[in-house]
């Protein structure tokens, strides 16, 4: 079956970057479910890259580092999924910006314009990072805490228990 992407990519079945995958072979791919596949497509963070004449889903190489990139998102910064959309939609600004910027005839004014409305949204995108950053290195510093207390107690012969804190519990 021959399919034709939004892209004009015409798929086989050879391992090529134009080759579109259906939905399960996608989802296998990207390691998430065809539901998930769904679900962010729903959520307007990946749009698939073509559609069969009965309108089957296809999933081009990009549609696959974009799930990616969305994974990313989640299990490194620990972004939900409109966070996800937010930083997505800055990045895809980027790239018309870069588009723009480098093509042909681009007015030497208009690339400084462009230039600084990307240093913008990367300033804006470096500061949601570095939010998350904070939260992280506050868990961390609170693990490490708990850890040395804890350390503190396994290396005592004798240990007892902790003093009661405010509501009864013992204090952390």
């Amino acid at each position: 079956m021959t399919v034709t992407g939004t892209v004009g990519a015409t798929t086989g079945v050879g391992p090529d970057d134009d080759v579109l995958l259906g939905i399960g072979e996608a989802a296998a791919r990207a390691g998430v479910s065809e539901r998930a596949l769904r679900y962010y497509q729903q959520l307007g963070l990946l749009t698939p890259s073509g559609r069969t004449p009965g309108g089957m889903r296809r999933y081009s190489a990009a549609d696959l580092a974009r799930v990616a990139r969305i994974r990313e998102l989640q299990s490194v910064l620990g972004f939900n999924l409109d966070e996800i959309r937010l930083f997505l939609d800055d990045e895809d600004r980027l790239d018309v910006i870069r588009q723009e910027y480098l093509a042909e005839g681009t007015a030497p004014h208009r690339r400084r314009e462009l230039a600084e409305q990307g240093l913008v949204l990367r300033l804006e995108m470096r500061a949601t990072v570095d939010a998350k950053v904070a939260q992280l290195l506050r868990l961390k510093a609170d693990l490490d805490a708990t850890i040395g207390r804890l350390q503190e107690i396994v290396a005592c012969p004798d240990p007892q228990p902790a003093p009661a804190g405010p509501t009864g519990a013992p204090a952390r």
